[in-house]
C-alpha cells in the first residue's frame, strides 16, 4: 500500500525513509492527482488540525476518498475532549501509577513520537496511549492528584519537536513505517494490509500450522500483504485494512476487543463482534433457535428457581453446558440426580444460567461451513473413542475421526436446516453443528469461527476454501471505498 506523509511545508520534514513520499497539505488538498488514488495510507503530520483547517480538511477528504488515514477525524475531534480523553484511557490507570511511580514532580509530560518515547521505561505506555489515540505524533500530560491522572492528549507537528530528539525519531519513524511482515517469499503488488490474530499458545486454535499458511497464500492471491498477530499488536490494529481472527473467540476477551475495534475503525472483520457475542452464549443460541422454530434437542434453560425439575423436564441422561463453552469444554453429561446436584451447583457458581439438553446419542455430528449464508464446506466428526464427545479432554490428543464430503453429496435437508439456522447469527463465518436421530434433523449449536484445519475442512475445497475466505474480506473492504 503506497504511504504518503502530508506536512504544511515540505521543509518540516527532516527525515529520510525508503518508500514514503512527502505531501505538502496543499498539494493533498488541491492537486487532482491525490483526488483519484487507490489503496493508499494518508500520515497527517499538519502542524495544526483545529476544526476547518487545512490540518483537519486533510483527514476528512482523505476518509471522502476512501484513503486510510492517521489520524482519522474521529481521533482529532476526541482529543479536543478531555473527558473524552480521561473516559478512554481508564482501563491504562494501573500501567499508568506503574510507570509514573518514581516521578516527584506533579505534573509530567510523555512525548510519544510513533508509538515510543525516548526513555525505554515509558514505551509501554506510549503503545497504548497511540493505541487510543492513533496519531503518529502526540503529547500526553499527566498530573498527580492522590495519583497519576492523564489530563490531556493533544496532537503535536514536526514544528514542535526539539532538535535533539531527531536522531531517536529516524529510528522510530523507520521500525514506524517499514514494519515486517509475516512471510513475504514472492514478489507481489499488495492493495491491502490483512491482519490475520492467532495465538501460538493456544492448544486447539480454529487453524492448524499449514491451514494459516494457506490462508496467508490465498491472501496474497487477493492482494493483500498479509502479517499473523498476536494480542501484543493491538495497538498496531488500525493500521490494517482487514482482520482474519483464528483464535478461539469469546465476549470477555481480547478477541472481542480486536472485533469490536476493527468494526468501529470500518476495517473489515471476520469474525465480526456480533457474530462472536450471538454465538458464544449458548443462552442466546438456544433462545434464538427456539423463536424461529429450528429443531433442537428438547433445552431448558436453568435457574436457580427451575433447577431442581430439570430432571422431570429432560429426563436422563442430561448434557449440561456453559453458556460461554467451546470446542466440547464445558460441556458435562450426567446420569443421575446426584451428579446433577453437583454439576449444577457448580455451573451456577459462575453464571446465573446454564443450558439443559436431552441426549441425543449419535456416532458422529455433522458440520456445515456457513459464508455469506452459503455452504462452503461440509464434515462428519466421529465421537472419540470410547466416548460421547468428539473431543475426550480427559485424554490427551484424543478426537474422533472425519469424513468431508463434497457439497452435492450432503442431504439436502441438512444444508438447508444449517443456512436457516446461521442465518439468525448474521453472513458472517459459521460452523453450524447439526445430529441425525430418528430420522429427524437436530441443530447442537451455532459456532463462529469455525475449526478450519488443512487435510480435514478443506479435504475436498483444496485450496478454493481459503480463496472463497479471502474473496470474502476483499469485497468487504471495496465497498466501504467511495467511488470516485
Amino acid at each position: 500500500m503506497r504511504k504518503i506523509v502530508v506536512v504544511s511545508h515540505p521543509s518540516d520534514w527532516h527525515l529520510q525513509i525508503p518508500g514514503v513520499e512527502i505531501v505538502s497539505v496543499k498539494a493533498y488538498l488541491t492537486d487532482p492527482l491525490y483526488h483519484d488514488l487507490k489503496n493508499v495510507r494518508i500520515f497527517n503530520l499538519s502542524r495544526n488540525y483545529w476544526y476547518q483547517s487545512a490540518g483537519y480538511y486533510v483527514s476528512l477528504l482523505a476518509e471522502a476518498r476512501g484513503h486510510k488515514v492517521i489520524p482519522n477525524v474521529t481521533t482529532i475531534q476526541d482529543l479536543k475532549s478531555n473527558t473524552i480523553v480521561r473516559a478512554l484511557s481508564d482501563d491504562l490507570d494501573d500501567l499508568i501509577q506503574q510507570k509514573l511511580s518514581k516521578i516527584k514532580a506533579d505534573r509530567f509530560t510523555l512525548s510519544i513520537y510513533f508509538g515510543k518515547n525516548l526513555t525505554a521505561r515509558y514505551n509501554e505506555l506510549s503503545q497504548k496511549i497511540y493505541g487510543l489515540f492513533r496519531a503518529p505524533l502526540l503529547r500526553a500530560q499527566f498530573t498527580f492528584r492522590q495519583k497519576w491522572v492523564l489530563q490531556s492528549v493533544t496532537l503535536i507537528s514536526m514544528k514542535e519537536i526539539p532538535e535533539t530528539h531527531f536522531p531517536y525519531i529516524q529510528l522510530f519513524a523507520e521500525q514506524y513505517f517499514n514494519k515486517k511482515r509475516h512471510i513475504n517469499s514472492q514478489p507481489f503488488k499488495a492493495n491491502f494490509d490483512l491482519a490475520i490474530l492467532v495465538n501460538p499458545e493456544e492448544l486447539s486454535p480454529p487453524s492448524d500450522k499449514k491451514a494459516l499458511q494457506q490462508f496467508v497464500e490465498a491472501g496474497e492471491r487477493m492482494g493483500f500483504e498479509v502479517d499473523l498477530i498476536t494480542k501484543a499488536d493491538y495497538d498496531h490494529l488500525a493500521e490494517y485494512d482487514a482482520l482474519f481472527i483464528r483464535e478461539t473467540t469469546a465476549v470477555n476477551h481480547h478477541t472481542y476487543r480486536f472485533a469490536r475495534t476493527a468494526l468501529a475503525e470500518g476495517i473489515a472483520v471476520l469474525d465480526d463482534p456480533i457474530s462472536i457475542l450471538r454465538c458464544s452464549n449458548k443462552v442466546y443460541l438456544a433462545e434464538a433457535l427456539e423463536k424461529a422454530n429450528i429443531p433442537t434437542p428438547k433445552t431448558v434453560i436453568v435457574h436457580k428457581e427451575n433447577k431442581e425439575v430439570l430432571a422431570q423436564l429432560i429426563g436422563f441422561p442430561i448434557v449440561l453446558k456453559k453458556p460461554d463453552s467451546s470446542f466440547s469444554q464445558g460441556v458435562m453429561k450426567v446420569q443421575n440426580e446426584e451428579d446433577l446436584k453437583k454439576a449444577l451447583d457448580q455451573l451456577l457458581e459462575d453464571s446465573d444460567l446454564v443450558i439443559a439438553q436431552e441426549f441425543l446419542p449419535t456416532t458422529f455430528d455433522w458440520r456445515i461451513g456457513i459464508l455469506d449464508k452459503k455452504p462452503i464446506f461440509a464434515c462428519k466428526y466421529y465421537m472419540a473413542k470410547d466416548h460421547w464427545q468428539i473431543y475426550d479432554w480427559s485424554k490427551k490428543d484424543s478426537c474422533g475421526t472425519f469424513e468431508t464430503f463434497a457439497l452435492d453429496q450432503v442431504p439436502k435437508s441438512i444444508l438447508d436446516l444449517a443456512i436457516k439456522a446461521s442465518s439468525l447469527m448474521g453472513s458472517g463465518l459459521y460452523g453450524v453443528d447439526l445430529k441425525e436421530s430418528g430420522g429427524k434433523v437436530y441443530v447442537i449449536e451455532i459456532n463462529d469461527n469455525p475449526s478450519i484445519d488443512a487435510g480435514i475442512e478443506d479435504r475436498v475445497a483444496g485450496v478454493s476454501l481459503y480463496d472463497t475466505i479471502m474473496t470474502r474480506l476483499r469485497k468487504d473492504i471495496e465497498k466501504t471505498i467511495p467511488p470516485l
